[in-house]
């Protein structure tokens, strides 16, 4: 693992420290890594997302009402 020295704001250094005093993390080395983990995780979505709604928008658009979308919608989940 490697090594890195980084610096905090005071706000954020000073709740680092209380989630390590509430035996939140072992570490701040450790709630930092959780932390970018979940940014990680959370990024892995929204370009999930965003890869979806592009593929919508490119493949055009429907004069279907709100009704008609639901009900085939309906249709397909209940097969």
């Amino acid at each position: 693992m490697s090594r890195q020295s980084i610096s905090f704001t005071k706000p954020n250094d000073e709740w680092l420290k209380a989630q390590v005093d509430n035996k939140e993390y072992s570490s701040k080395s450790e709630l930092v890594n959780d932390l970018i983990r979940q940014a990680r995780k959370q990024q892995v979505q929204i370009d999930w997302i965003r890869a979806k709604l592009e593929k919508a928008e490119n493949s055009g658009f429907t004069d279907d009402t709100k009704e008609s979308i639901l009900a085939q919608s309906k249709s397909f989940l209940n097969g």
